[in-house]
């Protein structure tokens, strides 16, 4: 990683990284270090922190700074790391990506204001402060649906210092083909939808961050550049399982995941922090091991061969 240059740091799959907890709500530390040790070893392109569902929002200030300070002595420089800094205030924001460039971080990301709505000129001033607290590359997600089709308000972005993408949580592809299109090949755009992985690299993404890359991260990657290299109909095949798993697991999301990372890969994330509540499985773990396995499949005899694009 370390003789990669920015340009090519930001691109390929990125897992949202779960925070692992303990039964207190805290990091989790050996959890932690086995899970970034399987997305070493899977390859993956890089790790986005504290972004996987909102689940960031639910640590503390002092929290998160920890994830952020564990995580990248952890990973030691093998692989780049984006950190999500948004908060409900923009101070808090700036203090989280002060702190994720003394400790060494890539890149960071924010959301836009949340609770107070998602207007322009609040998004604009809330970016501009968090990109000019620091040099790193920033990532800011799209500002609600006003992005897409908005020549004017994408100027004014390209024009704040060190953005150089966007994280597009959008389902919507023309949205992303949009902000594409009127950006060109001055940011690096991550589409933040699971289920658009192949899809939304047809509309001008470099990469994608997504929860399910934590799971199957070696073969999402496999199946992205495969299908970027041609293999379209091994992408459909494959994508059209992963919405089905998703469209599955959507109402038991966090239980799933967690029984997931256990039977596949011996990991605890631990239950998720309230508000987000755990529920009932209506799986076995045979039938969800099963669930991933068909999935990995895919890539099982390809491993060797996947590169760092």
């Amino acid at each position: 990683m370390g003789s990669k240059n920015k340009e090519e740091q930001f691109q390929g799959v990125w897992p949202a990284m779960f925070t692992p907890v303990n039964e207190a709500g805290t990091l989790n530390t050996t959890e932690l270090e086995k899970l970034i040790e399987l997305l070493v070893k899977e390859q993956v392109d890089g790790l986005y922190l504290l972004g996987s569902t909102g689940q960031g929002f639910l640590f503390s200030e002092a929290q998160r700074m920890h994830v952020t300070e564990a995580t990248l002595e952890i990973v030691n420089k093998r692989l780049p790391v984006m950190v999500q800094v948004g908060a409900l205030n923009t101070d808090e924001s700036v203090r989280l990506a002060k702190h994720a460039a003394q400790k060494g971080a890539d890149g960071i990301s924010a959301v836009g204001p949340i609770y107070y709505g998602a207007s322009e000129k609040m998004a604009i001033q809330h970016y501009s402060r968090i990109a000019l607290a620091t040099d790193l590359p920033f990532f800011p997600y799209q500002i609600g649906k006003v992005t897409a089709g908005n020549e004017e308000l994408i100027k004014v972005l390209l024009e704040i210092p060190n953005v150089y993408g966007m994280k597009l949580t959008t389902q919507n592809l023309l949205e992303i083909s949009s902000i594409h299109l009127r950006a060109g090949n001055n940011w690096k755009l991550f589409s933040g939808a699971d289920e658009l992985l192949c899809h939304a690299a047809l509309c001008g993404t470099a990469g994608a961050i997504g929860t399910t890359y934590n799971l199957i991260g070696s073969t999402c990657k496999y199946i992205r550049r495969s299908f970027l290299d041609g293999q379209v109909m091994e992408a459909s095949t494959f994508m059209l399982e992963l919405q089905h798993l998703i469209e599955q697991i959507l109402p038991v999301v966090w239980s799933f995941f967690r029984r997931a990372m256990i039977v596949k890969h011996g990991i605890d994330i631990g239950d998720p922090k309230p508000p987000l509540l755990p529920g009932k499985l209506p799986w076995s773990d045979e039938e969800i091991l099963e669930m991933v396995n068909k999935l990995d499949r895919f890539a099982v005899q390809q491993l060797p061969a996947i590169d760092n694009h």
